[in-house]
C-alpha cells in the first residue's frame, strides 16, 4: 500500500512546519504578535503529529528507499534561521506559507485515501488536521497582507 509514503510525508512535513514556526517566532520576537502566534501555530502542528502517531503505528510510514523517490524530492528543509527587517519578515512568512501549503495538500491526499479505506480514525485525523492547517495558512496570509505595505513601500525610504 502506497499510503505509507504520504503518511511519512505528512509526518515529516508537520514536524518541519512546527520547527519552522518556532524559528520565525523567535527570530522576529520584536514583533510580539508574530512570536506569540507562531508558537501557537507550532503547537497545532505538534498536535497533528500526535494525532498521526496511532495511524503511523498501524500502517507504518516510508520516507525513502529504492521504491520511493518522491518524498525525498518533495522534502522541505524548513527554516533554520530568519531574515532581518520588514522584508525579511515578509519572506519568512511566505516560506512558512509554502510549507503550510505542502502540509495542506498532503492532508488532502491522505484524507482521500482514508475515505477509500473507510478508516474512520484516519478520516477524523485528516479532517481535523486539514482544517487547522487552513487556519495556519489563513493567519499567514493575513499577516503577509499586513506586513507588505510596511515592508515594500515604507521601509527603506529615507
Amino acid at each position: 500500500m502506497q499510503l505509507v509514503i504520504y503518511l511519512g510525508l505528512v509526518h515529516h512535513a508537520e514536524q518541519t512546519l512546527a520547527e519552522s514556526f518556532r524559528v520565525v517566532g523567535h527570530g522576529h520576537a520584536d514583533q510580539p504578535d508574530v512570536q506569540l502566534i507562531c508558537e501557537q501555530l507550532a503547537a497545532l502542528s505538534d498536535d497533528h503529529v500526535r494525532r498521526l502517531t496511532p495511524v503511523v503505528d498501524r500502517y507504518g510510514e516510508q520516507h525513502s528507499g529504492a521504491d520511493v523517490e518522491e518524498p525525498e524530492r518533495l522534502h522541505a528543509d524548513g527554516l533554520a534561521e530568519v531574515r532581518q527587517g520588514p522584508v525579511g519578515l515578509l519572506r519568512d512568512l511566505q516560506d512558512l506559507h509554502v510549507l503550510g501549503t505542502l502540509v495542506q495538500t498532503t492532508w488532502t491526499v491522505v484524507h482521500q485515501a482514508a475515505q477509500g479505506l473507510r478508516d474512520a480514525e484516519l478520516i477524523g485525523a485528516a479532517r481535523h488536521c486539514s482544517a487547522e492547517t487552513s487556519r495556519q495558512l489563513a493567519w499567514l496570509n493575513t499577516r503577509m497582507k499586513a506586513a507588505a505595505p510596511q515592508a515594500l513601500i515604507v521601509a527603506g525610504r529615507d
